[in-house]
């Protein structure tokens, strides 16, 4: 791996078409304004490599991914602070789901609060089997506020997500497995490697042209009510392609019985 970018909080390395983000805040990761603005940078540094086809958050240490925000900046809260605080995590976690390349958290241990709401603004999420999942913050007089009643909803239903946001309860990796919030389990250690080795997989074999148009037509498509209006994103995905270097080479590669060699154009 490379080393690239230069952070207080987090690390960034590239390791062939993998670009890495480890939270490094000890002990449990858990997020500040300036760690999430690093985020954010790191992300736009994801993406601006062409050669770059996935994008993996994980958590620095054994014990956490990331337990959730830092406590300190809720000391002494007001109304302006509340909403400077939210609208920063909005702001990143959006970066994180908007993001032209595919996203993974690769989760180690807890999962908690904002790191909850950090691996579920993610694409897909690899688990540890000792992970744990929760957003225990009506138990601190609060609720998740960094995306986490509304995705949470999205990818678990509304009645298992109220459940779990107002008793706060914390699940281990087989029962977010079981409902949804992760998509897979690995043994402990080998969750890194498992997010690794999916994004080779699309690199040996997918447009990421077409994974990125695939990707903003599930997401956009998901914020409107009516079915046909979100199938507009898959014309526009559709249209787009049909333009594209990668759509030839696919073609051409499969007539040939070859595998394509996409450059992302």
């Amino acid at each position: 791996m490379t080393d690239i970018g230069s952070f207080e909080s987090i690390k960034t390395k590239r390791d062939e078409s993998t670009f890495v983000i480890t939270l490094d805040n000890p002990p449990v990761n858990a997020l500040n304004l300036e760690m999430l603005g690093e985020i954010s940078e790191a992300i736009k540094l994801g993406n601006s490599d062409q050669e770059i086809r996935g994008i993996i958050i994980t958590g620095a240490g054994n014990n956490a991914f990331c337990a959730g925000a830092d406590l300190k900046m809720m000391q002494g809260f007001t109304p302006e602070d509340a909403t400077k605080i939210v609208d920063r995590g909005h702001q990143t976690f959006f970066d994180v789901e908007d993001s032209e390349k595919p996203t993974l958290a690769a989760i180690n241990g807890l999962a908690l609060g904002g790191g909850n709401e950090l691996a579920m603004s993610c694409d897909l999420r690899f688990a540890s089997d000792r992970a744990r999942f929760g957003q225990p913050e009506v138990s601190l007089g609060l609720i998740p506020a960094w995306g986490g009643t509304q995705r949470m909803s999205r990818l678990v239903g509304k009645g298992k997500s109220k459940e779990l946001i107002f008793s706060g309860q914390i699940i281990n990796a087989q029962e977010a497995l079981r409902i949804g919030l992760v998509n897979k389990i690995v043994p402990d250690g080998e969750e890194l490697r498992a997010a690794t080795d999916y994004i080779r997989l699309l690199a040996s074999k997918v447009s990421p042209l077409a994974v990125a148009k695939a990707k903003v037509a599930i997401n956009q498509g998901l914020q409107v009510a009516s079915l046909k209006e979100a199938m507009k994103y898959e014309a526009a995905g559709i249209q787009a392609l049909s333009k594209s270097d990668d759509l030839k080479e696919g073609v051409l590669a499969f007539l040939e019985k070859r595998p394509p060699k996409f450059r992302g154009t």
